[in-house]
C-alpha cells in the first residue's frame, strides 16, 4: 500500500472513527425502524476497524470475504481477538449479506441490538491492539 508512516497513522485513526461513527449512526436507524440498514451499518463499523488493523499491521484485504479470512487467520484463530468476536463477525457479516441481497427479507430490533455491544467491543479490541502496536515501535 506504499504508505509512509505518518500517511499509515492518518488513515488508521481515519478508519477507526469512521468505525465508531458508523456503530453510532444504527441506534438512530434501529429508532426509525430502518433495520435492514441498521444491520448493513452494522457490519461496515466492523469492517472499518477491521480495515484500520489491516492498514496497522500490513495486512491488505480486496473482498468481504478476504477480511473475513484475514482476521480468522491472523487474529481469532491466534487469539489476538476473542473468538466469540469472531463469531460475532461472521454473524454481521451474514446479516449484511442477507439484507443486501436477498429478497423478501425483513429484520427487525431484536435481530440487531443484540450486536450492538459486541461490535463496540470488536473496534475497542483493535483500538487496543493498534495502540499495543505503536508502543511496540516507539
Amino acid at each position: 500500500m506504499g504508505l509512509n508512516d505518518i500517511d499509515r497513522e492518518e488513515l488508521v485513526r481515519y478508519r477507526l472513527e469512521n468505525a465508531k461513527a458508523t456503530l453510532t449512526e444504527v441506534s438512530v436507524l434501529i429508532e426509525n425502524k430502518f433495520y435492514r440498514t441498521a444491520a448493513n451499518r452494522l457490519y461496515y463499523a466492523c469492517y472499518y476497524a477491521a480495515m484500520a488493523l489491516f492498514v496497522n499491521d500490513g495486512y491488505e484485504a480486496h473482498t468481504h470475504s478476504g477480511v473475513k479470512s484475514l482476521l480468522n487467520q491472523y487474529y481469532f484463530n491466534q487469539g489476538k481477538i476473542d473468538k466469540s468476536l469472531g463469531k460475532m463477525y461472521g454473524q454481521v457479516f451474514n446479516m449484511r449479506m442477507t439484507g443486501d441481497y436477498e429478497d423478501l427479507i425483513n429484520f427487525n430490533e431484536n435481530d440487531i441490538k443484540p450486536f450492538i455491544a459486541p461490535a463496540g467491543e470488536f473496534i475497542a479490541t483493535i483500538e487496543k491492539l493498534i495502540s499495543l502496536s505503536h508502543k511496540k515501535h516507539n
